[in-house]
């Protein structure tokens, strides 16, 4: 076995074990890959990488009940900068415990998770090497078995593992190699010719003119291999080409200025749907032809409109910021039933995997931020898949003389919102800390009459005559977010008065950024 220092240096830094653990980002691996931005100093490097691969191969083991030379491992990466150096220390950490590795070149997310499904390749397990829509000197990694992404135990078992682990420097000359996204492209037009009844060679798209914005990620596929190859115009798509500095904008359907570029190729070409992902594809928006932006409440109200007439009476599970107008749309509009749970991709995703085997019929569970996972689809946050069902639903519309918005029409909006986040500083114990403002929170609201909301299984949401406000725990960072929401204009100050009033006292807490 080589060490780290064995092999000319090829991993010149020793990590401490905890540092490693502190790699750890919920359910995946994050940290700075390469230097560049000031202040950032490199965290993942090489030899960390290397461990994690080899601790992932034993965990897999384990769960498997295999030897390690019987395991068949994939590797796949977003357009980073950075990607080709940590997939070289993948391949090495695989490669040291015997593993049988094929290499995926360029892939998105849910391509990784495919390829343990798809009967042509049948992975025991995958790495995704992504740090989603962060900036281009951090990278990751994200783990799949045929359960899906490892929790956040399994996580920090894999680092454990990896701490007791050597680097490895082997050749990867030998890897086999697969175009694992021909195949997921294949896999999504079939989806979409079964959606509208046609065959593989109906051209069913054809009339149908879309844009795509891939933010210079791994999505540019979508436009290319999927939309075209069924007869789609993608005339104006943009940012298909990987490029790991993510020069145009930020690849993140939540930011503000992607969805503006994205809107303003709708509207520019005239365009009957656009559709946006984040760099590795787990998560999308959409973009209508008058130029209104289909995401946060609106993408939630328009799948579960979707999804409404094949699951009526079913339960749709969101994470905890989602509006009081999202609620009334799902249940008086849809007749279908909301369930406010966690943030976080993996606890909306799990929440509804727990109501599905408990008898409640669940098939989606989606958050703000776009990532969206349909029963169906192996509860897989996917946001090509989320975009296949928009386009059914939006050809179908066509067809009849419709518009997908028409869809959501009835869906309220919020006149307002605003996110603060307020920092604790000053103790060691954060959770702790943080529990203890929560409680007498919820305290000084029930004695100022103020109404609570029940259940919440995230923080304490208040319930205004004019809105709604939500204080919860950061999920990774030492604040707690503070969600505002009102109906009418200028509520939001009103509310956040309040709730600052509600906040005095307590000495490690920064409630100077309420406004």
């Amino acid at each position: 076995m080589l060490s780290a220092k064995s092999k000319k240096g090829n991993y010149p830094y020793m990590i401490t074990t905890e540092a490693m653990m502190k790699l750890q980002n919920g359910s995946d691996v994050r940290g700075v890959a390469i230097a560049g931005v000031p202040g950032e100093d490199v965290t993942l490097v090489p030899e960390a990488v290397n461990r994690i691969a080899a601790g992932f191969a034993k965990f897999l083991a384990k769960k498997l009940n295999k030897q390690m030379s019987d395991l068949r491992i994939a590797v796949g990466h977003d357009s980073r900068v950075s990607a080709g150096m940590m997939k070289e220390a993948v391949f090495g950490g695989l490669l040291g415990q015997g593993v049988h590795v094929t290499d995926c070149g360029l892939a998105s997310t849910p391509a990784m998770f495919m390829s343990i499904i798809f009967e042509d390749t049948h992975m025991d397990g995958s790495i995704m090497i992504t740090a989603s829509h962060l900036p281009y000197n951090r990278n990751g990694l994200k783990f799949f078995t045929v359960d899906g992404g490892l929790e956040k135990s399994e996580v920090k078992e894999v680092l454990t593992l990896a701490s007791q682990s050597s680097a490895m420097a082997v050749s990867s000359a030998a890897i086999a190699s697969l175009d694992l996204i021909d195949l997921y492209a294949l896999h999504l037009r079939r989806k979409i010719c079964a959606g509208l009844c046609s065959g593989m060679y109906d051209r069913p798209l054809e009339g149908m003119h879309i844009v795509v914005d891939a933010g210079n990620g791994s999505g540019g596929f979508f436009a290319t291999k999927v939309l075209a190859e069924l007869g789609a115009d993608t005339t104006g798509s943009q940012f298909l080409e990987p490029d790991g500095m993510f020069p145009n904008h930020i690849p993140n359907p939540e930011n503000a200025d992607a969805m503006a570029s994205i809107r303003k190729a709708v509207l520019d070409n005239k365009a009957d749907l656009g559709l946006i992902f984040d760099t590795d594809v787990d998560r999308m928006s959409a973009v209508l032809p008058d130029g209104e932006e289909i995401n946060r409440n609106a993408l939630i109200a328009m799948m579960a409109a979707i999804l409404a007439p094949d699951y009526p009476g079913s339960t749709i599970v969101t994470d905890s910021v989602t509006s009081d107008e999202l609620t009334t749309f799902l249940q008086d509009e849809l007749h279908l039933v909301h369930h406010r749970y966690m943030r976080g991709y993996k606890n909306v995703i799990d929440e509804c995997i727990r109501l599905n085997k408990a008898g409640t019929v669940s098939p989606l569970a989606i958050e703000t931020s776009g990532h969206g996972a349909l029963s169906e689809n192996y509860y897989l946050d996917d946001g090509a898949y989320l975009a296949v069902k928009l386009l059914i639903a939006a050809t179908k519309a066509k067809k009849e003389g419709k518009q997908l918005g028409d869809l959501i029409a009835k869906l309220g909006h919020p006149a307002e919102g605003v996110e603060f986040r307020l920092k604790i500083t000053g103790t060691d114990d954060v959770q702790a800390y943080g529990a203890d403002v929560l409680k007498q929170f919820e305290d000084r609201a029930a004695q100022a009459g103020i109404a609570i909301a029940k259940p919440s299984y995230e923080g304490v949401r208040l319930v205004f005559p004019n809105g709604w406000a939500l204080l919860r725990m950061s999920l990774h960072d030492p604040n707690m977010p503070l969600n505002i929401e009102s109906r009418e204009k200028g509520g939001c100050q009103q509310i956040a008065s309040q709730v600052k009033d509600l906040l005095t006292g307590f000495e490690h807490l920064d409630t100077s950024v309420i406004q």
